[in-house]
């Protein structure tokens, strides 16, 4: 019996929710609305007594699957790893198709945001990179080819 209906949405806490907002909308993607939340429900769902966290949903262009951003008010963030490669453990990257890649990267260069590595190219199909961006968030970029 299959219990999944549909993939909804990644959740990525971070502490400054304005400068990760504004990356990812930088990106292309809309903020499809924003909230707080706290009390009984979400201390049950994520386990932390007293868990007040503001959220900003965003969507992409074609209506997808959306991302989640997450700001804890109480408790306190805790540090993750913001150097982190991708051969650790945990959310690996959030990837997203862009219609040409060198202007994305030109665009979160300007914003003062790099590559982790290079581009890479896939049996000249598509054209990959992996960017850095705000608090050590991996973000893949792709472009499909021809």
């Amino acid at each position: 019996m299959t219990q999944v209906r549909r993939f909804d949405h990644v959740g990525i806490t971070v502490a400054d929710l304005d400068a990760a907002t504004a990356f990812f909308v930088g990106l292309g993607l809309e903020v499809e609305g924003t909230g707080s939340v706290q009390g009984e429900f979400v201390e049950t769902v994520c386990g932390i007594p007293g868990a007040h966290c503001e959220i900003v949903m965003l969507r992409p262009p074609d209506g997808g699957s959306r991302l989640e951003l997450s700001r804890f008010i109480t408790p306190d963030h805790v540090p993750g790893s913001p150097a982190a490669m991708a051969n650790e453990l945990g959310l690996r990257n959030v990837s997203f198709e862009v219609a040409d890649l060198q202007a994305a990267l030109d665009a979160v260069a300007a914003d003062g945001y790099g590559l982790v590595a290079g581009i890479g190219e896939y049996e000249g199909s598509v054209r990959m990179a992996y960017v850095r961006g705000p608090e050590g968030i991996v973000v893949s970029l792709f472009e499909q080819l021809g």
